[in-house]
């Protein structure tokens, strides 16, 4: 730098060229930092514009996801709605069958039971019906007293294993000829008897509630 000698012989430096007042107004209004922000450098506005713009599809999809989801657990819901409904049906109607195979089964036993106890009932039928003829033509003297009052006990206690059984005797004598519950032997006529009337019952009929055992053995007037 050149140096100027002063009238007193001494060296002074020049001043600094002076900046452009348009400059210096410019630097007074604006700050230096408002103005980097106000006039942002090329390609920086689109970096820092572009999240703006996105975060906007962003949060809209933040939005629908829960939508979304709920949705979604309401056709589950529907889904498992359907299936416990299914199962219940399926449920119900296994119950169903089971207990009508049960009551089949019941039902079945105890028509397999009626007939095993009808069959052995009806061999006790003419036990009783020996028991009966031998009471019948029974002796009168004194001696045989003991033998008869055995052979009535021993018809007692048959007659009571019956009733326990709920064997009934068919009433016949004097009513009506039934087919389905009489067994017709002989047809003649019967003095004060009506046709059809039966006469006299030559063996007894049983049964067990609908159950016959056997039909009675009658004479029928005609």
């Amino acid at each position: 730098m050149t140096k100027h000698k002063t009238k007193k012989g001494t060296d002074h430096t020049p001043p600094a060229p002076e900046e452009p007042a348009a400059e210096s107004s410019l630097s007074e209004a604006v700050p230096p930092s408002k103005a980097l922000q106000a006039v942002p450098a090329p390609g920086e506005a689109a970096v820092e514009e572009a999240p703006a713009e996105e975060a906007a599809p962003q949060a809209v999809a933040a939005e629908q996801a829960p939508a979304e989801r709920i949705e979604a657990l309401e056709k589950e819901l529907g889904q498992a709605r359907a299936q416990a409904s299914e199962y219940l049906d399926g449920w119900q109607r296994e119950r169903a069958e089971f207990l009508n195979y049960k009551k089949r089964v019941e039902r079945d036993l105890e028509g397999a039971r009626a007939i095993a106890a009808a069959t052995i009932l009806t061999r006790y039928l003419a036990v009783l019906d020996d028991i009966e003829r031998a009471l019948k033509d029974r002796p009168t003297a004194p001696e045989f007293q003991a033998w008869v009052e055995g052979i009535q006990l021993i018809q007692r206690k048959l007659q009571a294993i019956l009733d326990a059984e709920g064997v009934e005797v068919i009433q016949a004598e004097g009513m009506m000829f039934d087919p389905t519950v009489h067994e017709a032997v002989t047809f003649e006529p019967g003095d004060g008897y009506r046709e059809g009337q039966v006469i006299e019952v030559l063996q007894k009929g049983y049964r067990i509630g609908d159950r016959i055992l056997r039909p009675a053995m009658v004479r029928v007037a005609r």
